[in-house]
């Protein structure tokens, strides 16, 4: 019998109104076990696990905690009797953790995380039928190696390339032009692909003073010098189009990278990959600085790339995103 480990952290799948009140607070107060018991008769054959790892909504998961929570995940799946881990995750930041997960969890089992969009006490919740999804697709033998991944809606997606799409919807979670892994067809999986763009780093820590930098029209130098002078240890840049910003921006970023702070520019476009082609504040100027292009990462993927990176010994900033960048 496949033994699949249930790693809670809260979210809006562990969340119930605080009061019978209309405006009432939303707030994570599901225990793991109650979880588990609310799938009732979906998953015979399959036994489950709890671990109430925290009970937090996830926009208040920090990098340490994120960092804690993958340690936890490696823990279980070096247990022989643990065939995966599903981990029942908020949507704000589900992303970011399953994708430091991915860079960072050792073992080949499968890593399912999931959530809700609709509270636990919502008469429509979505949260029972995903954790069955995610329990079974853990539990199937030929979803090792696919590393971390979420679950939603019966579709998985690769960690890397997975994100968050609508505020409120039941199928937020998608890929873009990389497209999902496969789906759970009620009892079947059905794997579509597997990735390619995966590493996992022997991290024993995570640097926590990477930030991100979103550019809009006329924006100033003020925000990278401060955070410059403040002790970040990396900037990522959230550019236009192929990775390109005003050039007040691109001439102080030269300045921060001269300083010896990488800065790692991204798009703030959905899609498509980041590439040095104008000059004048553009990727051209960016690339000649020293600037590193994070190819299709996001900004949140390629802060955690970089923050995962800078807190391992001896590892190469640049080549890691030439690698992982797509």
């Amino acid at each position: 019998m496949p033994r699949i480990q249930l790693v809670t952290t809260g979210g809006t799948i562990a969340s119930r109104a605080e009061s019978a009140q209309a405006n009432a607070d939303v707030v994570a107060s599901v225990r793991g076990e109650a979880l588990r018991a609310g799938l009732h008769d979906r998953l015979d054959g399959i036994e489950i696990a709890v671990d109430d790892f925290c009970s937090v909504n996830s926009f208040s998961i920090d990098l340490p905690l994120a960092f804690a929570l993958a340690k936890r995940i490696d823990e279980h799946l070096a247990d022989p009797t643990c065939d995966g881990v599903v981990v029942t995750h908020g949507t704000d930041t589900m992303e970011e953790s399953a994708w430091l997960a991915d860079l960072v969890v050792s073992s080949n089992k499968p890593v399912v995380f999931t959530g809700a969009q609709r509270s636990a006490d919502a008469p429509d919740t979505d949260g029972p039928r995903n954790i069955a999804d995610s329990v079974r697709l853990a539990a199937t033998p030929e979803a090792a190696g696919l590393g971390a991944m979420i679950l939603f809606e019966g579709d998985f997606h690769a960690a890397r390339d997975v994100t968050k799409t609508h505020t409120a919807r039941t199928d937020t979670f998608r890929s873009g032009e990389h497209g999902k892994l496969g789906e759970v067809d009620g009892t079947v999986v059905r794997i579509h692909r597997r990735p390619v763009l995966r590493r996992t780093f022997a991290a024993k820590r995570i640097e926590t003073n990477v930030e991100l930098v979103r550019m809009a029209m006329g924006a100033s130098d003020r925000v990278l010098r401060f955070l410059a002078g403040d002790g970040a240890r990396a900037i990522v840049v959230e550019g236009f189009g192929r990775g390109n910003t005003p050039p007040p921006v691109a001439a102080a970023a030269a300045e921060i990278m001269a300083g010896g702070i990488p800065v790692i520019v991204t798009s703030r476009c959905p899609e498509g990959r980041v590439k040095p082609v104008y000059g004048n504040g553009g990727g051209k100027d960016l690339e000649r600085a020293g600037a590193i292009f994070a190819g299709d990462l996001t900004g949140a993927k390629a802060r955690i790339l970089a923050a995962v990176a800078l807190g391992c010994e001896e590892v190469d900033v640049r080549a890691v995103f030439a690698e992982l960048g797509g």
